[in-house]
């Protein structure tokens, strides 16, 4: 038996896993996402790496069995720093954060964020470790003396359960890894004036951080082979079985994670998305994470005091195109990173009248989120087979809105925790155990339909964000209360 962890932006959730791949059992545990103020979002790291005890403790109960790995993935980005015992010195700054807006902003004028892109294939975005490194070091330069480590969220988890301090290839791609070389380039680092905190950045195992299980929180036992990595974008990926060049993984989950497997370095063009090593060398994933995906939805959703299990229903109700009703997605306090970068983007409703219904509301947003999952596939390389998965994918209505604006056949994961299944994949090569096809999460396949009317509606949506940007730069002024 294998288990698998996969830490959220606001849940964590473990697998149990058979020889043979089969789910045996499964245990979650919401977690908090903490906003001390407008454009900060941040975790209490103790509390996630308590998530983590307490559902893995969960599994073990019930299942009965000892495992023959441990295997921890995790959302990315973000900034997580611990003292040299892997305490955190401060609360973990969040993917979602946007304090380094202003300093990613000035990087873009002077250059600096296209000369990362050019080395590394990584376009920096607010809660990318890069800018937010920078951000602390200038607002609480205390804080950056007392870390050893500038970490990523599994890795924090991994030094808690084993006392390892290592990354992976995946999480150290971006921003600073050179992805001809494997290592931290330190070109990359002086363009962003952070040459001097290199030390903080942690040692990348090619086939990510092993230890043995060190914690009886757990109730596992000690000396359990633990694996750290991939991060949850990549893990899904592997769970998912997308390995071949110009296949695709869409994950419509909070965020909306778009990514294409390729075996070149695509560093040319415009600066956007990330590129994101993977376990197999010479094949590297082309992301194009939107900020927001189901968390779109969800907020229209509040808006109109709705729950999401109306959303057939809604579906059902209002036409293709929602009556003339449109939304950008951009949602974001931290804007927009792929497959552009603003910082200033931001989200817009155009078409309502006194005739417009909640349902068109509802419905124009989930064709706003088809639209910009096609915008990031193309700008990714997408050519392939696409395969979908995450939360929105349950939904057989917003999946064949999907299939429709892709106009290509999408191929559904029957699992729900592929991440968890993709870094249990991973530990078990590590190791030298067989993973056969079974592995690889079962899919059905959705055919396309209405696919010139959604084209059309896809040229509107592209010449939108055209006109969107310009304002953009002009926000609104904005009234801060006291």
């Amino acid at each position: 038996m294998d288990i698998g962890v996969d830490v959220g932006t606001t849940v964590t959730k473990a697998v149990a896993f058979d020889d043979g791949g089969r789910p045996l059992a499964e245990a979650s545990r919401p977690t908090r996402l903490v906003r001390p103020s407008a454009g900060r979002f941040e975790h209490e790291t103790a509390e996630i790496v308590a998530s983590v005890n307490e559902v893995v403790g969960e599994l073990a109960a019930s299942v009965g069995d000892q495992p023959g790995v441990l295997a921890i993935t995790a959302q990315g980005d973000g900034l997580w720093l611990v003292d040299s015992a892997g305490a955190a010195v401060r609360p973990a700054i969040s993917w979602l954060d946007a304090r380094s807006s202003a300093i990613l902003e000035q990087w873009t004028v002077d250059g600096v964020a296209d000369h990362v892109f050019r080395r590394s294939g990584n376009r920096m975005f607010p809660g990318a470790s890069g800018p937010l490194l920078a951000a602390v070091r200038a607002e609480e330069p205390s804080v950056i003396a007392g870390a050893a480590t500038a970490a990523y969220c599994k890795d924090v988890v991994m030094q808690a359960l084993t006392g390892v301090r290592a990354t992976d290839v995946s999480d150290a791609s971006a921003p600073f890894l050179d992805p001809r070389t494997g290592s931290y380039d330190d070109e990359a680092l002086a363009a962003t004036g952070l040459s001097g905190l290199s030390h903080l950045l942690a040692p990348v195992a090619a086939d990510g951080p092993v230890g043995e299980l060190q914690s009886s929180l757990t109730g596992m036992a000690l000396g359990t082979r633990v694996s750290a990595g991939p991060y949850d974008l990549p893990a899904a990926a592997e769970g998912a079985g997308v390995s071949a060049p110009g296949d695709a993984l869409l994950t419509v989950g909070t965020t909306l994670a778009c990514q294409v497997a390729t075996r070149s370095l695509p560093v040319n063009g415009e600066p956007a998305g990330l590129l994101l090593g993977t376990w197999t060398p010479g094949l590297w994933l082309r992301a194009m994470p939107a900020m927001v995906g189901t968390a779109a939805l969800d907020r229209m959703l509040a808006l109109v005091g709705a729950s999401v299990d109306q959303l057939p229903a809604f579906l059902a109700e209002s036409p293709p195109g929602a009556n003339g009703v449109t939304v950008l997605p951009y949602l974001s306090e931290a804007g927009e990173r792929a497959p552009f970068v603003d910082t200033r983007a931001r989200g817009t409703l155009d078409g309502i009248s006194l005739s417009t219904t909640t349902a068109d509301l509802i419905r124009a947003t989930c064709e706003g989120i088809a639209y910009a999952a096609r915008h990031c596939l193309e700008a990714a390389g997408w050519t392939g087979r696409v395969t979908v998965c995450g939360g929105g994918a349950r939904s057989a209505e917003w999946t064949q809105i999907l299939a429709d604006v892709l106009n290509a056949p999408l191929h559904t994961t029957a699992a729900e925790q592929v991440a968890a299944r993709g870094a249990v994949i991973c530990a078990r090569r590590a190791a030298g155990a067989e993973v056969g096809p079974e592995w690889i999460a079962s899919t059905r396949q959705v055919d396309p339909g209405r696919t010139v009317f959604y084209a059309d509606g896809y040229a509107h949506y592209l010449r939108r964000i055209d006109n969107a940007r310009a304002r953009w730069a002009d926000p609104a002024p904005i009234s801060h209360r006291s």
